[in-house]
């Protein structure tokens, strides 16, 4: 799992900032963390953010062995994506495979989780949200750099996060994802001590 450091993502494109794929996973089980406290906060569910966090934090284990495969390039033709699934699967199978026996069957569940149930289906669309959003903010970040490399990728991963119809994943692009595109004076004067001292 460490060796997902050496794994770049974004490999077709030109980055401001290079981003790993253990990078990508911290802030995937971050982001996953916040949609579901949103969700529990403001729109009555009931999810379980730790578990969700946990799931997220390996929903992209298997490309210690597979590598990052460009979106573009496995969503190019329908044999493609099947064929890079059954790799993950494998690629998911012996990474488990090299944990202790009796931790395996603990691993292959978060490895390869299965909606199984109605809740585990709940927290894998979760997950889904976060890992569209984590792509968005990359891409926010970069724009914002003045990198328009990353311009068009904005306007698509926008879209996907907004079809996916999850209110918790809407209310954090209105109040949480605009403070990416912000310099760190910004943010600042977004602290309540800059406010008292704004007052002062």
């Amino acid at each position: 799992m460490y060796r997902l450091q050496y794994i770049r993502r974004w490999s077709l494109m030109r980055s401001t900032t290079p981003e790993n794929v253990a990078e990508h996973s911290y802030h995937v089980s971050l982001l996953t963390h916040m949609l579901c406290l949103i969700g529990n906060t403001f729109f009555d569910r009931r999810l379980n953010a730790d578990h969700a966090a946990t799931i997220a934090l390996y929903h992209d284990a298997a490309e210690v062995f597979t590598g990052d495969i460009a979106t573009p390039v496995k969503h190019n033709n329908p044999q493609l994506l099947a064929s890079f699934r059954e790799m993950e699967h494998i690629a998911a199978q012996r990474l488990a495979a090299m944990a202790p026996p009796e931790l395996q069957s603990i691993y292959a569940d978060l490895l390869q989780p299965r909606g199984d149930d109605t809740e585990r289906r709940e927290l894998l669309r979760y997950v889904k949200a976060a890992d569209s959003l984590d792509a968005y903010l990359k891409c926010a970040f970069e724009v914002a750099s003045g990198n328009r490399e990353f311009a068009v990728a904005k306007e698509q991963t926008l879209a996907k996060v907004k079809q996916l119809q999850l209110p918790e994943a809407d209310y954090f692009l209105e109040h949480m994802a605009p403070s990416f595109e912000m310099s760190l004076d910004e943010l600042s004067l977004l602290s309540p001590d800059a406010h008292e001292n704004k007052k002062d």
